[in-house]
């Protein structure tokens, strides 16, 4: 494949965040003695903006109560950024495939969903002293994936054409964000989403098996 630009998902593909946003999630709810939700049922939750994810863990009867989803967002954001390392760890061998791939010239970049400043935090946490070309969340402004839109945004700040990148993700939505941008997907198999039943997708199953696609 040898591309010069990997962009990377954040959640469920480099880094396993799923333990302390479920925290972060039940600690707004139990506020308002609503609900909570068990790990499986959040982890089927993610990927879509924390709004969305608020709105999806909220009973259904409050979910277009626009100031109570508000309410319930802020204290999920205030919670989750003062514990948002408290589990979260880089999966097996990714921070081994982000410094090879480094070493070897290829241009490394972030497209989340995930809110800027925590994703600018973990990468800062996890991966201090990799130049990335763009660490891209989700921002006031900009549209969600699968828009292609941050995809462009990436290639014009790599100065890189869309046949020389790459993204690699774990969710349905990062492979149609690939599609969206002209750009070419691969799917890893130990994310949030079971990526092995799609047609028509690339699926490594380990880092190495990675970084063999990406450095043949």
């Amino acid at each position: 494949m040898n591309p010069k630009l990997v962009l990377f998902d954040l959640d469920g593909t480099l880094l396993n965040t799923i333990a302390d946003l479920s925290e972060a999630v039940n600690h707004a709810l139990k506020l308002r003695d609503l609900p909570q939700h068990s790990l499986e049922e959040i982890t089927k939750m993610v990927g879509h903006g924390v709004r969305n994810l608020i709105m999806q863990a909220l009973p259904a009867e409050l979910r277009d109560d626009t100031a109570t989803v508000d309410a319930v967002l802020a204290d999920f954001t205030d919670y989750y950024f003062a514990h948002i390392d408290v589990y979260t760890q880089p999966y097996p061998g990714i921070p081994e495939l982000i410094a090879t791939l480094h070493s070897h010239g290829v241009l490394l970049a972030i497209a989340s969903n995930k809110f800027q400043a925590g994703t600018e935090y973990l990468i800062k946490e996890f991966f201090l002293g990799i130049p990335f070309v763009a660490v891209l969340g989700n921002r006031p402004g900009f549209p969600l994936k699968p828009d292609p839109e941050i995809v462009g945004e990436v290639l014009r700040k790599a100065g890189v054409n869309r046949e020389e990148a790459v993204m690699v993700g774990d969710s349905p939505t990062d492979m149609r964000t690939a599609a969206n941008g002209g750009i070419r997907g691969v799917a890893v198999g130990w994310g949030y989403r079971d990526m092995r039943e799609i047609e028509g997708i690339t699926v490594v199953e380990t880092a190495k098996e990675l970084q063999k696609l990406l450095l043949p």
